[in-house]
């Protein structure tokens, strides 16, 4: 199994339980791991082989930045599921920082993985 990671994805969105929040866009920061063979991408030299990074965070900056949860836990099992599905990836990790959410801490967040890793 390889990994294709993505790191320090900063999106802006409505996310949080109070109206002040609902009334803001936010900043979120994801982290990705992404289990997925690049045996054929790496012996064809083609993205159309490869799973393309830079697609996913296309997709995720669209859904994210358009996206009004209330929870993290909610915004991350639907992220886990677009990549999952749409880019045909057997496992993920996933980081989900909501920086500065909680007074005199730096950030909190979840990290969720799922699918199999094989």
């Amino acid at each position: 199994m390889d990994i294709i990671f993505l790191r320090d994805l900063k999106i802006e969105t409505v996310v949080g339980i109070y109206d002040w929040e609902r009334q803001i866009k936010q900043t979120v920061i994801l982290d990705l791991e992404m289990a997925t063979n690049v045996s054929k991408a790496a012996a064809s030299d083609k993205i159309e082989d490869a799973l393309n990074y830079k697609a996913v965070a296309k997709r995720l900056i669209s859904f994210v930045g358009g996206s009004e949860f209330e929870l993290i836990e909610t915004l991350a099992e639907h992220i886990a599921n677009i990549i999952l599905v749409e880019f045909n990836v057997t496992w993920l990790r996933l980081s989900l920082n909501k920086i500065g959410a909680v007074r005199y801490a730096r950030d909190v967040g979840v990290i969720i993985e799922r699918g199999n890793k094989k």
